[in-house]
């Protein structure tokens, strides 16, 4: 993609301050996108990922599992960093159970944060967007919501639901000239794949047509293409950075 292709935008990436979520701001901001790292409870890591961008990052708290931190957060960015131009959604949590062992805390809270937080800092974008007839959102769903996994209803609900709305708010805002998007990765390298059995491992990789798991850079990349002008013709479409998997 060229060099600073995103240039004096400003980009929000909720959960921005750690795996996939830090990858997007390091890629984004390397595309000159002034980069808001929202997070809920870890400032440490946030400003430790604004420290690696450099100048052009900022940690902003911000709580978007409700209506109320989700308006604030936007109000806050709007205010103090500039108007909002891309929103890429990545806050997301597991609470991971067979059905029947599932807590019903378990089920609202991961309904909450990752369907729910997605949908209200869509609603509080929106507004501003509209106004401005121009914006791209990116929404990470993940290739479980498009295929289910056992242990995992859930999260499969919950990343399932933000392909609905990432497909139905496409047509929604579309005639303002916002674009709506979704990523659906697959098996990514991190804290979580690291520590699988080996067997658990081998078996991923068998059923992953490029024998490798995918790294948080390419689903940054993605990311970036679906919000820059390359991609200024697709919205409502689910992008699957899955190495295969779901094929």
């Amino acid at each position: 993609m060229p060099d600073r292709d995103l240039e004096g935008q400003v980009a929000l990436v909720t959960g921005g301050s750690r795996g996939i979520g830090a990858a997007v701001c390091a890629e984004l901001a390397r595309g000159g996108a002034e980069v808001v790292v929202n997070y809920t409870a870890n400032a440490e890591a946030a400003e430790g990922v604004c420290a690696a961008i450099g100048g052009s990052a900022h940690a902003v708290r911000g709580d978007v599992s409700t209506m109320d931190g989700a308006t604030g957060l936007v109000e806050q960015v709007e205010s103090d960093v500039g108007p909002i131009a891309i929103l890429v959604n990545n806050a997301g949590i597991t609470r991971d159970n067979l059905i029947m062992k599932l807590a019903e805390d378990d089920w609202r809270s991961v309904i909450d944060t990752n369907l729910g937080g997605a949908f209200f800092t869509c609603r509080a974008v929106a507004r501003p967007m509209l106004k401005r007839r121009a914006g791209a959102i990116v929404n990470m769903s993940s290739v479980v919501g498009v295929h289910g996994n056992a242990g995992q209803t859930n999260y499969a609900a919950s990343k399932a639901g933000l392909i609905g709305l990432t497909k139905s708010l496409a047509k929604e805002l579309g005639g303002r000239g916002i674009r709506v998007n979704a990523v659906a990765p697959g098996y990514i390298s991190t804290e979580l794949t690291d520590a699988l059995p080996e067997p658990a491992r081998e078996a991923i990789l068998k059923s992953t047509p490029l024998g490798r798991l995918g790294t948080t850079d390419d689903v940054a990349h993605a990311v970036r293409f679906l919000v820059s002008d390359a991609a200024a013709f697709v919205t409502g479409h689910v992008l699957a950075v899955d190495g295969g998997l779901g094929t």
